[in-house]
């Protein structure tokens, strides 16, 4: 049975659903809160999955550096097209904290991007596998994508 631990990280982002047909489709922002679960087989030496301090760096300052107050919209959002087009003769769009993504940024596509694109870069040679996020998009809400069945690396 593999060993699991859990940390969270809270940061605020702007997005927009397209396509939604509430509220969501409007330009918006929340106080994100996103939890991080790693597994491994084995513990370390000292009887740690990973050090917490370690998933901080790895993960959570990923997300500072990221998506913290940053405004992620999806490259195929009509939204996104216009203000990209309008900004050629402007400046660059990323200097608006535009962060354009491959996804709609829902809270389960954020999730799901975490755990299969970030979570193997990041962890990669620690012996621990990022195997579920839920993205809490407020306190009554959130999401959450966990892989299963994915194959701890060996921890030595």
């Amino acid at each position: 049975m593999p060993y699991q631990i859990t940390r969270y990280h809270d940061f605020s982002a702007g997005h927009c659903v397209a396509g939604h047909e509430g509220k969501c489709r409007f330009l918006h922002g929340h106080n994100y809160r996103i939890h991080f679960t790693c597994e491994s087989t084995q513990l370390d030496t000292l009887g740690r999955v990973i050090d917490f301090s370690v998933i901080k760096h790895l993960l959570c300052e990923w997300l500072e550096e990221n998506w913290d107050h940053k405004f992620l919209m999806w490259v195929d959002d009509p939204i996104y097209l216009s203000l990209k087009q309008n900004m050629r003769a402007a400046g660059n769009i990323h200097s608006l904290g535009v962060i354009p993504v491959l996804f709609n940024p829902t809270a389960e596509n954020m999730a799901q991007y975490l755990v299969q694109v970030i979570g193997p870069k990041a962890l990669a040679g620690t012996g621990v596998v990022l195997v579920r996020v839920v993205v809490d998009e407020t306190r009554k809400c959130s999401a959450t994508f966990e892989c299963v069945n994915v194959g701890v690396p060996d921890n030595g």
